[in-house]
Formats: structure tokens, C-alpha cells, sequence
């Protein structure tokens, strides 16, 4: 009896030794959905014959240590010798994984042991923020909203602001199944605006290296009009300046033209000379019977004597009344260089007034 014991006790130890010399690597993958799984099957027991690999407990793959691998029904599987291990070795690929692969790998050395990982496949969705680019003015709450569609499983949602990440108490995430155990997540963000900003929203899974991102631009204002205030405010001064001079140049001109009118309009007072002037004549030209030279120009007294001369004569016409008077005219020589007015006498046999004029 004791001998069984013991041979039972050697078997046993046999088995953990040849078992022990057995490793399937990795024990977990996950894997993208599309992309290729790998796992790697070693065995130092060089007496195995037949190995066969399982996926989700369903022989997809025999390989025989002198055949090599067999023919599969599954055009999705293959395996491949391992280049860096020791012994004997195969890979297992799965070439483009689906979603109904996830689940047990399994690697059965035929009569020896057998060793089981895990596969998990996640599928990427898109990822964008809603909305084109925003300005606002400083100090105002600008709202984000980031959608993630057709993930699994959910996808965590990251904010970024210039490139640095949002503390997640800043923000709120919600999550709802779609078709095909498909995942929509869905988060919002408000933003103050303090200076222009690159506001993004990044999706990602375990599986996926590089998170996806989409951003957008938030503008503000008043940075705007600050970084503009060097170019606008020596536009604005020339263009005040030459406002400025041009309204001055225009009240210029404006009093020039005023003042040459002015000049070129004879004033009310020189009218009024100017019409006794030209009546004046023509009232002693009718009652004494000769013509006005209006062409007569004299060299003695000035223009200002002869109108007071006019005005004189007018006023001595209002007393006066003549009867015909001869064109018998006595005149007595007058100097060119004397300053008072010529005198002319008019004579009439049965007249008793005499009348001084001057005739221009």
C-alpha cells in the first residue's frame, strides 16, 4: 500500500513539472475592433505531438509538431513560428478581430496540458465638439459640448484647454446605449473667457494608443482689440488730424469766398449814390436840352465832389422851377488844376432865377 502512495505522489510531481515548463502569453489582450490579436504558445516538453488552439471553446486551429500548421475552415486564423523563443513555440493570430471573437484563447498541447488567456475587443468610434469656432467678449461663460459616438465600451471623455487637461469636477459626462451594444457619451464644459483659447475634447479606450481629438477656437474681444490698438490708434490720430485740417482749410475758403463777394457787391450806400449819379444827369440832361457823355472822364475833383455836387443839384431842383432855358450858355474859363467845381450861368430874358449846375 505504501508503494501505490508513493507512485501516486510521482505521477503527481511529474505532471507539475511538465506543466510548469508550459506558458501562454499574454493572459489578457484587448484588442482594437479590425485590428490583429496575438498569443504565444510555449512548450519545453519536446514529446508533445499535437497542439490545438480554442476560441471561445471552439477548435479553430490544429497544429502538428512534424506537419505544421493544418489546414482551417476559419480564413480569419493562421500561426506562425516564434523567432525569439526557445523551444517549441507558435503564435496564434486572429487576423481582423469582431466583437463576437472577444472572450477565452485557449492553447491545448494534446495529452500534455493546456493553458487559457483572455481577448477583449473594443471598437472605436468618432469623437467631435459641437459647434464651429466661438467669440465672446472677456469675462463671459462660453458652453462646449463634446459627442462621442459608436463606441465600446464607453469611452472616457478628457477637456483640454491650451493643452491642458480640465479638472473632471469642472464638467459632466452622461452615457447612453445605442444599436448594436454601441455607446454615445456625451459631455459639457463652460468656459470663461479670459484670453483666446484652443478649447478640445479627447475620446479614448484601453485599446485605442492615441486618444481621438477635436477642438475648437474660442476668440475673445477684448484680446482682440488689444493686440489691434497698436495699428488702430495711430490710424485713428491721423485720420482725426486730417479731419481736423481739412475743416480748417474749408473755413478758410469759406471765409475767402465770403469776403470777395463782399468786395465785388457794391454796399447799400454806394448804390444809392450811384443811382442819383446816372438820375442826376439825365434830369439836367432832359431840362437843359444836351447829352450826357458817359464817357467823360475828369481829372479834377474826385468822384466823391461830383456826387455831392448831384446831390446838391437835386436838392435845388426840388425849389426850383425852370422855363425853357436858351442853349446860349456863358461859361467862364476854368483852370484844370482848380479844385472847386465849374460854374455854369444859364440867362433868360424874362427869367429872374439863376441856376449854378455841373455837367458831367
Amino acid at each position: 500500500m505504501d508503494i501505490f502512495y508513493l507512485f501516486v505522489l510521482l505521477l503527481s510531481c511529474r505532471i507539475q513539472v511538465v506543466a510548469g515548463r508550459m506558458k501562454l502569453s499574454p493572459e489578457t489582450l484587448t484588442a482594437l475592433r479590425g485590428e490583429e490579436a496575438r498569443f504565444t504558445c510555449s512548450a519545453s516538453n519536446t514529446r508533445w505531438t499535437v497542439m490545438v488552439w480554442l476560441l471561445n471553446g471552439t477548435a479553430v486551429l490544429t497544429i502538428a509538431k512534424d506537419g505544421g500548421v493544418l489546414p482551417s475552415v476559419n480564413p480569419n486564423v493562421t500561426a506562425e513560428t516564434s523567432p525569439v523563443s526557445h523551444g517549441d513555440s507558435w503564435v496564434f493570430v486572429l487576423k481582423s478581430t469582431e466583437r463576437h471573437d472577444q472572450g477565452p484563447v485557449t492553447c491545448d498541447l494534446q495529452g500534455i496540458d493546456r493553458k487559457t488567456a483572455s481577448l477583449f475587443v473594443q471598437e472605436k468610434g468618432n469623437v467631435k465638439v459641437v459647434g464651429d469656432d466661438k467669440l465672446a467678449f472677456k469675462g463671459q461663460s462660453v458652453p462646449f459640448e463634446c459627442q462621442a459616438a459608436g463606441w465600446y465600451p464607453p469611452p472616457t471623455l478628457q477637456w483640454q484647454v491650451n493643452d491642458k487637461k480640465v479638472n473632471q469636477d469642472e464638467y459632466n459626462t452622461s452615457s447612453e446605449e445605442s444599436g448594436k451594444s454601441l455607446f454615445t457619451v456625451t459631455s459639457n464644459l463652460s468656459v470663461t473667457a479670459v484670453k483666446s483659447s484652443r478649447v478640445a475634447c479627447l475620446a479614448s479606450v484601453s485599446a485605442l494608443l492615441t486618444p481621438l481629438k477635436s477642438s475648437v477656437r474660442l476668440t475673445v474681444v477684448a484680446e482682440v482689440l488689444r493686440e489691434e490698438e497698436d495699428c488702430t490708434l495711430p490710424l485713428a490720430l491721423t485720420a482725426s488730424l486730417s479731419a481736423l485740417l481739412l475743416l480748417l482749410l474749408l473755413c478758410i475758403c469759406t471765409v475767402l469766398w465770403h469776403r470777395r463777394r463782399r468786395q465785388a457787391k457794391p454796399s447799400p450806400q454806394e448804390a444809392i449814390r450811384s443811382d442819383q449819379s446816372v438820375s442826376g444827369r439825365r434830369s439836367v440832361a432832359e431840362q437843359t436840352g444836351g447829352k450826357v457823355n458817359l464817357g467823360y472822364s475828369s481829372e479834377g475833383p474826385t468822384d466823391a465832389v461830383n456826387n455831392e455836387l448831384i446831390v446838391e443839384t437835386r436838392r435845388q431842383e426840388d425849389f426850383v422851377s425852370f422855363h425853357k432855358v436858351p442853349d446860349v450858355v456863358s461859361s467862364s474859363s476854368l483852370s484844370l488844376h482848380n479844385m472847386g467845381p465849374p460854374q455854369v450861368c444859364l440867362s433868360e430874358e424874362n427869367s429872374k432865377n439863376v441856376r449854378r449846375i455841373t455837367t458831367v
